[in-house]
């Protein structure tokens, strides 16, 4: 296993072969994307990914070194997904607002990109990108020093830990087979079964129809409510740091 700071972005790009079948980095990591996309992480070989592409493993170690560093070359990738709006478009509140529901949203269309988190550092174009356009947000925001990365941090830890709560739900739901109406279904005699030892719940659950609402939008209110309780706190940090 490759330590922390092995990372292919401060190793020289390997080029094409003469005399092989013609691919290239930028189509070996799209390919890749896609069986990551279906699969996770777990689910991809460069055995397999040779066969997708029609060449063998052998060719792709021409372009990418090891599976590792394939990972982070599609991490990469879709971290170009993520927009940072400039703050004299939006204001620090919106802009980091936007910020952090672009990463949410990246994470839920690429849930493998969760695990890959801190194995090593991004330091590739696209992250580099989304790391200055941050700091040039938060900085409009008077954050600076360390407060700007704590103030980051928050954001991306709201986003990182929604997205991952909603992405296993999602995978434990496809492999169930069932719809999520029928799982509630099934659960709805438990706990009214338990419901007298925890009547406070009981009450709350039906006075709000919690059973019956859709755990995706659930869950994306949760992140709502949380990203505007957190932006009010950053808010009113910034204020006393004036005062």
């Amino acid at each position: 296993m490759a330590d922390f700071i092995d990372t292919v972005w401060i190793r020289p790009s390997r080029g094409k072969r003469t005399g092989q079948p013609t691919l290239s980095r930028e189509q070996i990591i799209r390919t890749a994307i896609e069986m990551l996309d279906a699969d996770g992480a777990a689910g991809l070989s460069m055995r397999r990914l040779g066969s997708r592409l029609g060449s063998g493993a052998t060719s792709l170690y021409w372009y990418v070194a090891t599976k590792d560093d394939l990972l982070e070359l599609a991490v990469d990738e879709v971290f170009g997904e993520v927009y940072v709006p400039d703050p004299d478009d939006t204001g620090w509140r919106v802009g980091a607002s936007i910020f952090a529901n672009q990463m949410r949203q990246m994470l839920l269309r690429h849930p493998w990109v969760i695990g890959q988190l801190g194995v090593r550092p991004n330091l590739g174009p696209n992250a580099m990108r989304m790391g200055e356009r941050s700091v040039v947000l938060l900085e409009a925001g008077e954050f600076d020093g360390m407060a700007l990365s704590h103030a980051s941090s928050l954001l991306m830890s709201h986003a990182i830990g929604s997205a991952t709560i909603e992405s296993a739900f999602a995978a434990s739901v496809k492999r169930s087979g069932a719809t999520v109406a029928e799982m509630t279904e099934r659960l709805e005699p438990y706990l009214d079964q338990v419901a007298a030892d925890h009547p406070h719940y009981d009450k709350w659950r039906h006075a709000n129809s919690v059973m019956t609402q859709q755990p995706e939008q659930i869950m994306a209110d949760n992140f709502a409510f949380g990203l505007e309780r957190l932006l009010d706190g950053l808010g009113a940090w910034l204020a006393t740091k004036s005062a």
